[in-house]
């Protein structure tokens, strides 16, 4: 569950959320049915139909809808990214909406008599890995982060560190170029250890086997109507989530105008960030993510915006000089981004160290008893005859090693020969040293997250950001060259655990790995050409894109440059009394998550986590507001009707955000063509307004 734009327990608040919920319905499916079913297997089920060969898995009508998806996904990802970081899991709408587009395809062509091929579940696979990996870029690529923390406008932010040598302004063409060097390393690493993590170790991958529980419904004469109820509900609520976003529109003709700034609570409320802003994407998004992580969203929007801030603004002139401006780090700024730093290291570390034990654990156990898994057969049994089936064709289709090798070396050079051109203070030796630690960290993600379904990608990112950073120097551009670092160890880890995520949902729905890995590279290859487009168009589009009050203020990027700079200036760029505030925070993280551990779980499940907490630190609470109250309507629809809110929850918050996330495309277009909005709807205190009415009676 990765919950930082940056970090790990951002993507994993993302995967985990939407498929504790997928998840649930599968089981629930599978208890309801357990009496009819209790001798039939899921291939047995399948067993009249052909698996077709892994050429004809990959067809040109699943990459046209693949890349039609990965446009829209990229969309709602960069918009997420730019405004609060949480991004929650898109592989359920990419399941459904590849089936829904390809069924309404193939059904077209079957009643003229032109169908030649019919809809498979491997294609529904293929369409799912490619649109993920394609939209996965989007984060992984660091355009709300690292990527954009290297800009002068970030720079500015942080007052400190912003030489010339510290600072690349984003362009196109560079971006592109990277993307291409550094994203399809983590592919490579993998490859061959795919035997090892699905059929030797038979590790679960939650999310990965969540959605081929999916896929395989979808492909069932039950399944299939279900499904097509499920498109039905998101388009219906994808149609209303645009049209609302069209609407809002109209009355955002200037700052601080429209339904987003409607002072909910109190103008009081409004200026410490607490009101409700009527955003469809993330009530969408507070309708995936547990009900714990809107929760603790909130806890710490009410800590931070609510105690915090107010008390050490109250200190102004004795805890900082009453002379700085807002927005320096020297000042209530950097209280506000060096502590929920402080709080998502602590979460990190823990998580690092909880994760990596793990592994270690896992290995020894699977080195020391062969039949020591993820996934124990029941004693005296062996494989059941669906874990034949898939092993028989996971095994057949092979990957010569060979391949995967010399592929990681090629790349690998031209990424050390590149990247030096591109990033002057990231030196070849660097990233060296990168790629050779690279595949067994990437081999370690990959492990864990089979395991326990978390990706440390962001954390292995930040390790890369101090140790690189520290070793340049600051009068090397150590910024810059820890920020790139950052980027180059991301990629690799978070493809990794990636395409072996897909590679369980392929070995599930008997997709080949041949078309899993080509699906996964041609994905790949869309999202490091669409994800900068899509990011060169908000950043043309608003000219404020990255300050503070803006419409999207990309909190991350600044966060991730703060961490660079902490990395190569050390402890003097923070204020007074914000080290003792930042160790506290630390240690506190690190308390809170080993009592959720080691507490009963009939209360440790409440108590808050300390990553969700963190991200509301600087960006306030507003966001959060809107997440409860989708988690609230999921809340109130699972009491009145539990089996109706697992099978359509997902669908309709899909629908919520696809439609938020794809006005965005319309408004930027419009915004670059100086088209604008008619009406300024805006709210004022009684004596604001008594003043206004003078002023135009004058």
């Amino acid at each position: 569950m990765d919950m930082d734009n940056g970090g790990d327990n951002q993507h994993k608040m993302e995967n985990s959320g939407f498929s504790s919920v997928n998840q649930d319905t599968v089981n629930n499916s599978e208890r309801g049915e357990d009496d009819e079913l209790l001798d039939t297997s899921v291939e047995k089920i399948f067993a009249s139909k052909n698996v077709p060969p892994w050429r004809k898995q990959l067809t040109f009508r699943a990459f046209f809808v693949s890349f039609v998806l990965s446009v829209l996904f990229s969309v709602i990802v960069m918009k997420l990214n730019l405004t609060t970081g949480v991004i929650p899991s898109l592989n359920v709408a990419a399941g459904l909406l590849g089936f829904f587009f390809v069924k309404t395809w193939t059904t077209l062509l079957e009643k003229s008599g032109l169908l030649r091929q019919p809809f498979t579940r491997q294609e529904n696979t293929v369409i799912q890995t490619c649109v993920v990996a394609a939209s996965g870029i989007a984060f992984s690529g660091g355009f709300g982060s690292y990527l954009f923390g290297m800009s002068e406008d970030i720079a500015k932010a942080s007052s400190v560190a912003n030489n010339p040598e510290n600072i690349k302004n984003p362009s196109l063409h560079w971006m592109i170029g990277f993307l291409f060097v550094v994203s399809f390393l983590g592919l490579f690493s993998v490859v061959p250890l795919r035997k090892i993590m699905i059929i030797d170790f038979r590790l679960i991958y939650p999310s990965g086997t969540a959605t081929a529980h999916l896929i395989n419904s979808f492909h069932t004469p039950h399944g299939a109507k279900l499904a097509e109820k499920q498109v039905k509900a998101l388009g219906k609520f994808f149609s209303l989530s645009f049209l609302w976003g069209f609407f809002q529109w109209f009355f955002t003709a200037g700052n601080n105008c429209g339904f987003e700034n409607f002072p909910t609570f109190g103008l009081k409320a409004y200026e410490n960030k607490f009101y409700f802003d009527f955003s469809a994407t993330y009530i969408g998004v507070g309708m995936i993510c547990p009900h714990l992580v809107n929760i603790s969203l909130l806890l710490g929007s009410i800590l931070s915006w609510g105690i915090m801030w107010p008390l050490i603004k109250a200190r102004k002139g004795q805890w900082y000089d009453a002379s700085i401006p807002e927005g320096s780090l020297q000042g209530l700024e950097g209280y506000k981004i060096f502590i929920a730093i402080a709080m998502i290291l602590g979460d990190g570390v823990y998580n690092f160290i909880k994760v990596v034990a793990h592994t270690l654990v896992g290995l020894y156990g699977q080195l020391c008893n062969k039949d020591s898994d993820g996934i124990p057969p029941p004693d005296g049994l062996t494989l059941s005859y669906d874990d034949q089936c898939r092993t028989a064709l996971f095994l057949k289709d092979r990957i010569p090693t060979w391949i995967a090798v010399a592929g990681y070396i090629l790349i690998a050079i031209v990424s050390t020969v590149t990247l030096p051109h591109i990033f002057p203070p990231l030196k070849w030796y660097y990233i060296v040293v990168i790629y050779i630690l690279a595949p067994v960290l990437a081999f370690c993600n990959a492990y864990g997250c089979g395991l326990t379904d978390w990706s440390l990608a962001s954390t292995y990112g930040k390790l890369a950001i101090f140790t690189i950073g520290a070793w340049a120097g600051a009068s090397h551009g150590g910024v810059l060259a820890g920020l790139a670092a950052c980027g180059v160890m991301m990629n690799i880890v978070s493809t990794a655990s990636d395409l072996s995520q897909d590679f369980k949902t392929g070995f599930m729905t008997l997709a080949s790995p041949r078309s899993m890995f080509v699906s996964q590279l041609i994905g790949t290859a869309m999202g490091c050409a669409v994800s900068p487009c899509v990011f060169w168009l908000f950043y043309k589009a608003y000219g404020d894109l990255g300050r503070p009050n803006s419409q999207y203020p990309a909190p991350y990027a600044l966060i991730f440059r703060n961490m660079a700079i902490l990395g190569v200036e050390g402890f003097s760029a923070l204020p007074n009394n914000c080290l003792t505030l930042c160790c506290v925070f630390f240690v506190g993280s690190i308390i809170i998550d080993g009592v959720r551990d080691v507490g009963r779980k009939t209360w440790a499940r409440f108590i808050p986590l300390p990553m969700a907490m963190a991200i509301p630190f600087y960006i306030g609470g507003y966001f959060t507001i809107d997440m409860c109250v989708g988690s609230l309507i999921l809340f109130v629809w699972q009491k009145m009707n539990k089996a109706e809110a697992d099978a359509f929850g997902p669908a309709v918050a899909s629908g919520l955000i696809c439609g938020d996330g794809i006005w965005s495309l319309p408004d930027s277009i419009l915004s670059l063509a100086r088209i604008e909005p008619p009406i300024c709807l805006k709210f004022l205190s009684r004596s604001i307004n008594v003043k206004v009415d003078r002023f135009l009676a004058a």
